[in-house]
């Protein structure tokens, strides 16, 4: 099964942002590693350390069978992600598959959250972590906006 569209979209949108915020010169992986740890703070304070360290393992068990790419990523005990980005120079990657695979990551992340928390807890936690973002509330599962 595939992360939903909606999420995807999501996903896709906070890299975005984030990639926006960054340095021009910066590869995508940062962008992604800049999304998970906003999502790791906010949820922290909401499930502990324990709590997001299983969801993101979870998450990142769900994505592997769709990114290929994301096979030497761990989440270390404290929750952060290990290996993004850190691959062999010899062996040509594709920047736009290294974003396809953030984007799977963290919409399965989002996905997860949303199943256990609920929509509105997870736009909560959302609007937290970007408080200068508009989240559309209704149909975020599908990908609609208003």
């Amino acid at each position: 099964m595939t992360a939903t569209p909606g999420m995807r979209d999501l996903a896709h949108r906070l890299l975005t942002y984030e990639a926006g915020a960054g340095k021009a010169a910066e590869p995508i992986e940062f962008a992604t590693l800049r999304v998970y740890e906003k999502l790791r703070r906010s949820l922290d304070e909401f499930v502990g350390v324990a709590g997001f360290y299983s969801l993101a393992s979870r998450a990142l068990a769900q994505a592997k069978s769709e990114a290929p790419g994301l096979w030497t990523v761990q989440v270390a005990e404290d929750g952060s992600l290990q290996g993004l980005g850190e691959f062999d120079p010899q062996v040509g990657i594709d920047e736009n598959q290294t974003g396809e695979d953030g984007v799977i990551l963290l919409a399965r992340l989002l996905n997860l959250l949303r199943i256990f928390v609920g929509e509105a807890l997870t736009l909560s936690l959302l609007r937290n972590a970007w408080p200068g973002e508009a989240f559309d509330d209704r149909n975020l599962a599908h990908g609609r906006s208003a």
